[in-house]
């Protein structure tokens, strides 16, 4: 018997048709005709969602938990999706999935160009997506983002280039796998799967892109305001300007968690952050582990729905 697969189809670019002035919406039966034959039993489930350029934390949300419900009931999952916000919502799902992505694969796709486009890169992507969910060489790799016939950890996967549909990339790492001939040929480990504490996400994270001069006030009122954990991005490996460490120990001291991310890609790497990471960690800051400031921001999110506070916080990061 063939593996069975959920299609949940949230529309975008990838369903799009626009040709002649008239604009349309394809559905998702539509867009698993136009993939073309899949070696699986393939279920198709239409789900309403914003564009993914403006899709809300409760939408998000509850693609998580749907996914992670469906992976009980299937061999595989896809989810296709707007370009913009894919990367972040495919670690969602993933900071979401728990013990389910050992189950099933769960595989996010999205297209550049809309479906009745000369070049369309939809139909593609979603046939190597269905192609992946129905192979058991990729369930317990955790969600994957799928475009060009790579398969992208959701950990490490970033827009890198929104012009054309060769645009993801997961550097420094590369791919976990790829779809060749009708097959998934695995290429890497995939990263470690995250702490599950089977808690929902705490959506109230704010996430600040540092910068030379930038006013500590910003950072001021925050508590006040309910927000319940902090990110800052910061340049280098992670460095945060001096200016802003009594705000950080302020919201420390208030239990709100601090994580310090960069704008850079780079490894994590244990014990040789960088002088100024280092003097904001000895104020409590929560190194991010590599993570791009997105990515922390939802790791953060999950970290505060399974146990909020500093300290708990910190012991979750440390096993991320």
């Amino acid at each position: 018997m063939g593996s069975r697969v959920l299609l949940l189809a949230t529309k975008d670019t990838i369903a799009y048709r626009r040709r002649a002035g008239r604009e349309s919406v394809a559905s998702g039966a539509e867009l698993l005709a136009a993939a073309g034959p899949v070696g699986a039993e393939v279920t198709v489930v239409d789900v309403t969602s914003e564009p993914g350029w403006d899709i809300s934390p409760t939408t998000m949300l509850a693609l998580g938990r749907r996914v992670r419900q469906a992976a009980g009931d299937y061999d595989g999952v896809v989810l296709t999706h707007g370009v913009d916000t894919v990367e972040e919502t495919a670690y969602l799902v993933d900071l979401m999935a728990g013990p389910a992505a050992e189950r099933a694969a769960i595989v996010l796709t999205a297209a550049a160009r809309a479906l009745d486009d000369q070049d369309s890169d939809g139909p593609a992507n979603l046939a190597a997506a269905l192609t992946a969910a129905a192979d058991p060489a990729v369930r317990g790799l955790g969600a994957v983002v799928c475009a060009g016939g790579e398969l992208h950890a959701a950990r490490w996967v970033t827009l890198a280039d929104a012009s054309g549909p060769a645009g993801f990339s997961s550097a420094p790492y590369g791919p976990v796998a790829r779809v060749v001939h009708g097959r998934v040929e695995r290429l890497a480990a995939p990263p470690p799967r995250p702490p599950y504490g089977g808690g929902e996400p705490e959506w109230d994270v704010a996430l600040f892109k540092t910068h030379p001069g930038m006013d500590p006030e910003l950072l001021g009122g925050l508590a006040d305001r309910g927000v319940r954990g902090v990110v800052l991005e910061g340049t280098g490996q992670g460095n945060v300007p001096a200016s802003l460490f009594a705000a950080i120990s302020d919201l420390i001291d208030d239990d709100i968690p601090v994580v310090v991310a960069s704008r850079t890609h780079h490894p994590a790497v244990p014990g040789e952050l960088p002088r100024d990471v280092g003097m904001a960690e000895r104020l409590g800051a929560i190194p991010a582990r590599g993570l791009r400031a997105e990515k922390a921001r939802l790791a953060l999110m999950a970290a505060l729905g399974d146990a909020p506070g500093v300290d708990a916080v910190r012991d979750w990061f440390a096993h991320l």
